[in-house]
């Protein structure tokens, strides 16, 4: 994508467009970056504390601002013109984000793999994780109202709610009466994989990271433990499979 003209006043609208966008580029990494260092000079558990304020106060601002500039209404805080889309586009939009996030991480993963090696990409996506997978169920928990330590339905709902729920098929089984296990019957990267012809995506060392870190921070006193993930081999229901439990006081 060639540069846009340099002198402001002679953008043409396209320009101007692409400006803007990149404005909420700059916003987006803005807020990731007070977040992080917020985290790396006070602590995680103050960090996420702090994100919580913050994003609330900023969204309510960012929206009011928005709907003046746009002429659109806001109706318990949240944009108008959303509420009246009809259920079934709602869901496809829903869809249509997750399925960005997660081709956006893939970008990521990529980028870092074309430029220095699978080895890096995968150290990199597994620290990653390290920090998305409590994240996202701290928001979950906030989102749906969970206690802190709401045990293993707790978690049961919180992962009916994750990104990946929304494009990926996922079931639940009974373990015992002190645990259950989790299966990732579809996944899009790996169905991605197998229509071109390759071996499952070795994703277990994230996996083990991102499940663990995710029960853990829904409850304290969940247990997780991989039943299979690739490079394992796994049936032809599920790619993946985690057990999760808690232990009898």
């Amino acid at each position: 994508m060639k540069p846009i003209n340099s002198d402001i006043k002679s953008m043409t609208k396209e320009e101007n467009v692409r400006l803007i966008i990149d404005f909420f580029y700059r916003l987006m990494m803005h807020h990731a970056m007070w977040f992080a260092e917020v985290r790396h000079q006070l602590g995680a558990e103050k960090a996420y504390e702090a994100i919580e304020t913050a994003w609330k106060n900023s969204l309510s601002i960012q929206m009011i601002r928005l709907a003046k500039t746009l002429g659109f209404e806001m109706e318990n805080e949240l944009p108008k013109p959303l509420l009246e889309l009809p259920e079934e586009s709602l869901e496809k939009l829903r869809e249509s984000i997750a399925i960005n996030w997660l081709a956006t991480d893939g970008v990521w993963f990529q980028t870092v793999e074309f430029q220095h090696g699978m080895n890096d990409a995968k150290r990199c996506n597994d620290s990653c994780w390290a920090h998305f997978s409590p994240f996202e169920a701290r928001s979950i928990k906030r989102m749906i109202g969970l206690d802190e330590s709401p045990g293993l339905e707790g978690l049961k709902k919180a992962l009916q709610f994750r990104l990946y729920a929304f494009i990926n098929e996922q079931s639940f089984a009974d373990d015992s009466n002190t645990g259950f296990i989790f299966m990732m019957n579809k996944c899009r990267v790996q169905e991605a994989r197998k229509r071109k012809g390759l071996t499952d995506y070795p994703c277990k060392s994230g996996g083990l990271v991102e499940y663990t870190t995710f029960a853990e921070t829904i409850d304290p006193n969940i247990k997780t433990e991989c039943v299979c993930c690739p490079p394992d081999e796994h049936p032809e229901e599920y790619y993946c499979s985690w057990r999760f439990t808690i232990e009898k006081k």
